[in-house]
């Protein structure tokens, strides 16, 4: 999980005068476009991967039963590229950035085929649709609702630090109690920060709030922000309900 703290701010209305082909009637169907970009490169490589024995075999270790060298990378690389590019967005390049996140996107879904080998695929295409519908109905609220979220995109980001570290704690404990309440917790965390983060790019669209970032980076960290809230809905609802092999 990462955080949603990304830094959003767009200095002196880009999208008007610094990128004359990002326009604010664009540009938040260019991050959702882009969103889907990765989701669909990410979902196509977790399904390669896990229907070719070759492939896996570089991340899993059937014999052994547990995760490659390359597997313990490829699982963590993703919290690597989300910091680099949230961290880099001021410094990189607009091509660079989208490179990286293209490359982030295939590396999570190098990583999330081995859910594949845990899960029916049954539970994770019922999981995966359930995910698209919420968060769907989601960033439709999130887009035409008048009320202010902002104070509630701080409130969920707290909660969001209390289920990084009481995960963390639960990868010691292995406690099965403790890991329903924290997926369940997460649902509805990462339900709520979808409506938020989607109002957030709306006026970022607008030119309501500011910052140092060019409209073409703002697309990519917008996209970013949207992808990591859809995929992790999707991880908490596996976890709920996934039926295990």
């Amino acid at each position: 999980m990462s955080s949603q703290q990304t830094p959003y701010q767009i200095n002196q209305n880009p999208l008007v005068h610094q990128d004359g082909e990002i326009t604010s009637k664009n540009f938040l169907p260019n991050v959702f476009l882009w969103m889907f970009i990765a989701l669909g490169l990410s979902a196509s490589l977790a399904y390669y991967f896990s229907v070719d024995a070759s492939l896996m075999a570089y991340l899993y270790d059937t014999q052994t039963g547990s995760m490659t060298g390359l597997g313990k990378a490829a699982m963590f690389a993703p919290l690597a590229f989300v910091l680099l590019i949230s961290f880099g967005l001021n410094r990189l390049s607009f091509p660079v950035l989208a490179l990286l996140f293209v490359a982030y996107a295939a590396i999570t879904g190098i990583s999330l085929s081995v859910i594949l080998l845990i899960y029916t695929s049954s539970s994770v295409y019922t999981c995966f649709i359930s995910a698209s519908v919420l968060f769907g109905v989601m960033a439709f609220a999130g887009y035409t609702t008048n009320q202010d979220l902002t104070k509630f995109g701080s409130i969920l980001f707290m909660f969001l630090i209390g289920i990084v570290i009481a995960s963390v704690v639960n990868w010691f404990l292995k406690s099965s109690q403790l890991d329903y309440i924290i997926s369940f917790i997460g649902v509805a965390v990462f339900v709520g920060l979808t409506a938020y983060d989607v109002q957030k790019l709306k006026r970022i669209g607008e030119g309501l709030e500011y910052g140092d970032a060019s409209a073409k980076k703002m697309v990519i960290m917008g996209a970013l922000t949207l992808y990591l809230d859809f995929i992790n809905l999707f991880l908490m609802l596996l976890r709920l309900f996934g039926n295990r092999k």
